[in-house]
């Protein structure tokens, strides 16, 4: 059923993607990029996101060629094969993971608050992990008003921490050498980026979700992807000055922004800054992972890539077992003691090799689809094209390389296990005729039928 009403322009789509992209990952991470590479975090912040959007290239590339309804979901369906199609399920799944963060980045900054809270985190994580599923039986409208309150409160909360904070950045920030440019070197700036890539790499997913309500969008999507990138670089640029340029190294490196915002607020709006910005920031990007994950793990049951029983609702619609299995991988890595740096990087390391594929596979492209490509907004000659391509699934492999790198003993030993049971399960299901190759294909048939079909330009 097609949707009705006004088309969404250019400025709509960068509110939107700007809003999306600004979230928790800076309020999280920030301070790890400062361990590994000091002051020059600020080139980290503004390369991380013009990085990242290599990364994610072949959502910009594919949106100047089609008109996908299903946003990235469509696209990765196109250029996959069948073991790929798989590992993305199983990868569905482990980004349950990621909530983890979300919980112990809240406790890190409650417990900025209340220092006594630092002792119970693991409990206290879990605590909220539970009231946070169990906010998402009231339905996606509860979970909307939510996130529309708590939004207004980061970004409110961001931007007086660039006002105060500005013009209280030390003299000699360029030239100190406590903590200064490149402190760990080059091979600590490359860390700092991947690790920073968590919060980076948010730029192309909302708009790709919009291009069915979107005027021109072969050309707005991609175009608006662009500036939103920009942007986000000088957001996260200016809050990283602040973060690394105040407090010597030794009271930011890895730590969480409330250690900045307390030098640079007084009493009362430094509360507001940790309560409010810094658990609303995490909050919003828990509930939206909540409420976005959701659905893709009912459509994979759907496509046999889960067991029957992944289908059972409840009465009212609530598919009870999908969400119980969801809840139990997001507080494992609690329950197990992961640190949030390296749960962030258990989820990004498949994340990324499903990327270099992605690339890589877009340089098929123009021979199989000649008259999409002719008409591309960002079309250019092959061969660069081909570059292109290769330097971004280049980008997407330093990333998942470097935080492999980086990862220590048993956290090491976990990110191979999540990767071998992304492929595993894609051929356990494959191989057991759970699911079907034929259906997979005509799933892509389907797919560009549609695309096509629905080209407004």
């Amino acid at each position: 059923m097609e949707e009705r009403g006004k088309k969404l322009n250019m400025f709509n789509i960068f509110c939107l993607g700007l809003g999306g992209a600004i979230g928790s990952g800076i309020f999280i991470l920030l301070g790890y990029g400062i361990q590994y590479t000091g002051r020059s975090i600020v080139l980290v912040c503004v390369c991380g996101c013009l990085f990242m959007l290599l990364a994610y290239m072949y959502n910009v590339m594919m949106s100047s060629m089609f008109v996908f309804k299903g946003g990235d979901y469509s696209q990765k369906a196109l250029l996959f094969n069948p073991l790929m199609t798989g590992f993305s399920a199983g990868m569905t799944l482990i980004n349950g993971m990621a909530m983890s963060s979300y919980a112990l980045g809240i406790v890190s900054y409650i417990a900025a608050v209340f220092p006594s809270v630092g002792a119970y985190t693991r409990p206290v994580a879990v605590l909220l992990m539970t009231l946070f599923f169990a906010s998402s039986v009231g339905g996606s409208r509860f979970i909307t008003i939510l996130e529309n309150i708590m939004t207004i409160v980061l970004i409110a909360s961001i931007a007086l921490f660039v006002i105060f904070g500005l013009p209280q950045v030390k003299a000699g920030y360029f030239s100190d050498s406590d903590g200064g440019f490149f402190h760990g070197s080059f091979g600590g700036f490359i860390s700092a980026l991947a690790i920073m890539g968590w919060a980076c790499q948010g730029t192309t997913m909302a708009p790709v979700s919009m291009v069915a309500v979107t005027k021109k969008p072969k050309r707005t999507i991609p175009v608006a992807i662009l500036w939103i990138t920009l942007a986000l670089a000088v957001v996260y640029g200016t809050m990283s000055i602040v973060a690394a340029g105040v407090l010597p190294y030794s009271k930011v490196a890895g730590a969480n922004l409330s250690a900045t915002a307390k030098a640079i607020f007084p009493t009362n709006i430094y509360i507001l800054f940790v309560l409010g910005g810094g658990v609303c920031a995490i909050a919003t990007s828990l509930l939206g992972g909540i409420a976005m994950l959701r659905y893709p793990l009912m459509q994979i049951a759907e496509d046999g890539w889960l067991p029957p029983a992944f289908k059972k609702e409840t009465p009212s619609g609530y598919p009870w077992v999908t969400q119980l299995t969801f809840y139990l991988i997001s507080v494992l890595p609690i329950i197990l003691g992961f640190s949030l740096d390296s749960i962030v990087s258990l989820v990004m390391i498949p994340s990324m090799v499903m990327n270099v594929y992605l690339n890589l596979a877009c340089i098929t492209l123009p021979k199989r689809y000649p008259e999409q490509w002719k008409k591309c907004a960002l079309r250019m000659p092959i061969p660069v094209f081909n570059v292109v391509c290769v330097l971004s699934a280049v980008c997407a492999g330093i990333v998942a390389v470097n935080l492999f790198k980086d990862l220590k003993g048993m956290d090491m030993i976990a990110a191979i296990v999540v990767l071998a049971f992304c492929f595993g399960f894609s051929l356990i299901r494959l191989k057991s005729k759970a699911v079907k190759k034929e259906d997979l294909k005509r799933n892509k048939e389907t797919i560009i039928t549609q695309a096509l079909a629905d080209e407004n330009e």
